[in-house]
């Protein structure tokens, strides 16, 4: 009879494999949510872009993108604000004419 590695007597490996299929699910989870809201955006930017909207209407959609980011990953203000915010400012600013 083989002596099997104390890792593997104790269930040390099978802690770890949980850990990195948790690790794994969350990565994934986290992705799906990048993908919805790259979705989002790329839809809103489009619809701002083609429909015959007001600014104040305008405003209005970006808020909304805005808070639909911020229930997907919350406390993460700055980041739309660095990411995002410029897309939408710079497409408000040629779509309305205003710098």
């Amino acid at each position: 009879m083989t002596s099997r590695p104390s890792a593997i007597r104790d269930g040390t490996t099978a802690r770890q494999g949980n850990t990195v299929e948790l690790m794994n699910s969350e990565i994934q989870e986290e992705n799906r949510r990048i993908r919805r809201l790259r979705l989002m955006v790329d839809f809103s930017l489009e619809y701002l872009r083609t429909q015959r909207i007001t600014h104040d209407e305008a405003i209005r959609v970006v808020e909304g993108v805005r808070r639909f980011a911020l229930n997907l990953f919350p406390g993460k203000e700055e980041s739309f604000d660095i990411i995002y915010a410029p897309r939408f400012r710079r497409l408000l600013n040629e779509r309305f004419r205003r710098s």
